[in-house]
């Protein structure tokens, strides 16, 4: 586990707990884990792409986890020591500095963005939203920690009791049907899958 102090990278985006959970070796956390990403490849195999953008792409270990090798990949974050270590831990993808509030890149330009874990660290998930809708052609792969489970989840294993169990850089929390409502909007859902503790929504740009 690596755990960093709340941190603010950009007027948008509230960073915080940094918890690897691709390398837990707790087998409560590889069970959840094994979840996610078998959520996320189901999803995804039921697509066609050939561009992948992920917007908050950490280290890239959920890129290297779940996109295929002949797909063109970026990642983006904005945290710059992020990017280096997702550079030099996965070579043979791309991976830059950037801001989903305001992504330096042209309109439509993606077939599919990856926003996982992203939208709850959002001061204005809807400026996200609406510059992923802008970037994306057609299809967006979201999920965020299911509330209240979350924080429940959190208080049972003795963690973050003086906020209520919430994550430290948490600045959104959403139910199921909150994040249905907050993104209806702007897309299309396709899927919705809910592999615990995670709401997780393969979506189409209207």
């Amino acid at each position: 586990m690596r755990i960093v102090t709340e941190y603010r990278l950009d007027p948008g985006f509230i960073g915080g707990n940094y918890f690897d959970k691709y390398r837990s070796t707790n087998p409560i956390h590889q069970t959840m884990v094994r979840g996610f990403l078998s959520s996320a490849r189901s999803l995804l195999n039921g697509i066609e792409f050939e561009s992948v953008l992920e917007v908050g792409c950490g280290p890239g270990d959920l890129a290297a986890r779940i996109v295929p090798p002949q797909v063109t990949y970026l990642g983006m974050d904005v945290e710059a020591k992020q990017v280096e270590i997702a550079s030099q831990r996965y070579p043979h993808l791309s991976f830059a500095i950037g801001s989903v509030c305001d992504l330096p890149l042209e309109s439509k330009s993606y077939d599919l963005i990856i926003a996982c874990e992203v939208l709850e660290h959002l001061e204005d998930p809807i400026q996200g939203l609406s510059e992923i809708t802008r970037v994306a052609k057609k299809w967006v792969l979201i999920s965020v920690p299911w509330e209240p489970t979350w924080r429940i989840l959190n208080l049972l294993r003795g963690k973050y009791w003086s906020r209520f169990g919430n994550t430290p850089g948490h600045l959104q929390n959403f139910s199921r049907r909150s994040i249905r409502r907050l993104i209806e909007p702007f897309f299309e859902i396709q899927h919705e899958m809910c592999p615990i503790p995670w709401t997780m929504l393969l979506v189409r740009v209207i």
